[in-house]
């Protein structure tokens, strides 16, 4: 017999649907958003959009980390492809993302060693096999693989290696959600917080949200994962409530994950940060500290950057907000597309552009 995973049951996901459409909820317009990239492309794999009441609005926000890292970070590290001293490694999804003039994937075209890792670690066995290089490994993610990022230093700290340094681009995600949480053009009633986050840093560093009045619920990716979080965001609102509650709980701990977390603050230290389409965020990036300075790609091998250039017509910032939707962007399915991406949310595997284009196809937004 097939097995049926309990949490993808027809019978489960259609009890949770007709409990959604139940819900006593109050008559005006809740607008929920998700902040994790892998909600959202499984909300829209899904069809979980679809089954809402009428006045329960699903909004995509700033999930990925690939999708929020500033142009000028991206420009910064095509730098370092160019320079011939230097081995770049990164993960896949940074390579097709356009800078201001060109694009990992390009500078590789004309000869630049660029190579996709897994993780930091793997960098390191690079940087073993090639003294005579210095490998920059180009550090995006959110709190889930920054402890990986810190393990790495410290598992090298004492054993020579004097060529490998980490391209600090990491972000925390809780500052951009309370910034979010005070845009009064959103109204925003809910988050549905990023699970693997929220693993390792718990439920605390949400209380600020919920504080300014609007919950926070952690939820897991499967459908019924994802449609117990939204009851849980409903029923709070119906009720005129404001927490951070965790429906994760057979993965996510109230704590997260104390030592990751304290993995991450010995090697990095919080600080101000630039987001696509958010400017700079207090808080909410990670930079490594001077006792690990030797691991700082930036000063161990500074490099001239050029000049960052926007994109003329791509409103990716505006989807990363929640402001608009990829359908309202003029380039989306016409001089940006999979094959041509013009912003990183196109070209990311949780990019909302990526999700809207793969799932509900290349439409006008009035058709």
């Amino acid at each position: 017999m097939k097995h049926i995973d309990p949490y993808r049951q027809p019978g489960t996901l259609q009890a949770l649907a007709a409990k959604i459409n139940d819900l006593p909820l109050p008559d005006r317009k809740i607008n929920l958003m998700e902040v994790c990239g892998t909600h959202t492309m499984n909300v829209h794999r899904h069809g979980i959009r679809d089954i809402l009441p009428d006045n329960v609005r699903l909004i995509s926000g700033p999930g990925c980390p690939v999708c929020v890292t500033p142009r000028s970070g991206l420009d910064t590290a095509i730098a370092y492809a160019r320079d011939s001293r230097v081995i770049v490694t990164t993960f896949g999804d940074m390579i097709r993302v356009p800078g201001s003039t060109s694009s990992l994937q390009d500078e590789r075209s004309k000869g630049a060693d660029i190579r996709i890792v897994y993780s930091a670690l793997d960098s390191i066995e690079i940087a073993l096999a090639n003294p005579d290089k210095i490998v920059v490994f180009l550090g995006i993610g959110f709190e889930t693989t920054i402890p990986g990022h810190s393990q790495t230093i410290l598992s090298i700290k004492n054993k020579g290696i004097k060529n490998f340094g980490i391209l600090s681009l990491g972000k925390v995600i809780p500052p951009a959600m309370e910034l979010l949480a005070d845009d009064p053009d959103l109204n925003l009633h809910g988050f549905l917080a990023a699970a693997h986050v929220s693993t390792i840093i718990g439920l605390k560093p949400y209380e600020p949200v919920a504080e300014k009045g609007i919950p926070v619920v952690v939820a897991g990716f499967e459908p019924a994962d994802i449609l117990t979080g939204i009851i849980a965001l409903l029923e709070q609102a119906s009720k005129g409530e404001s927490r951070v509650e965790n429906v994760y709980t057979r993965v996510a701990r109230s704590d997260g994950n104390p030592k990751a977390v304290e993995v991450i603050h010995r090697v990095f230290k919080i600080v101000d940060s630039e987001w696509l389409g958010f400017g700079i965020i207090p808080g909410s990036g990670v930079r490594i500290r001077d006792e690990f300075a030797d691991f700082d790609a930036e000063k161990l091998h500074p490099v001239e950057v050029e000049d960052t250039k926007l994109i003329t017509g791509c409103r990716c910032g505006e989807i990363l907000k929640g402001l608009i939707e990829p359908p309202e962007c003029v380039l989306f399915g016409k001089e940006c597309d999979p094959s041509r991406p013009q912003g990183a949310c196109m070209v990311s595997s949780e990019g909302t552009c990526a999700a809207f284009y793969k799932y509900q196809g290349p439409f006008e937004l009035n058709d």
